[in-house]
């Protein structure tokens, strides 16, 4: 990303990850159900969002702090930052 209105996390990323398992990786442990997936654009890991009853994304980042997620839904393409609360698109 190279837009300069765009905060330095979502600028830093060059090569977007998507997830190709379709599944978010706690969920499947414990039997959970989600709504949608998100990528972990600093490990990798497949998580749902916040409208899927674990919310292991958000939850993710608070454990770690990896500040942006991508869209691993199809037809979707786009990246949050969760500090800055920024989307892009690409």
């Amino acid at each position: 990303m190279s837009d300069q209105n765009l905060c330095t996390h979502l600028t830093s990323i060059t090569n977007v990850q998507i997830g190709d398992e379709g599944v978010c990786e706690e969920c499947i442990k414990t039997g959970g159900l989600w709504v949608h997936l998100r990528t972990c654009q600093t490990c990798g890991i497949t998580l749902c969002c916040d409208q899927s009853p674990q919310t292991h994304m958000t939850k993710h980042f608070r454990h770690t702090n990896h500040p942006v997620v991508a869209s691993a839904e199809k037809g979707e393409r786009w990246l949050y930052c969760y500090p800055d609360e920024e989307m892009v698109e690409y």
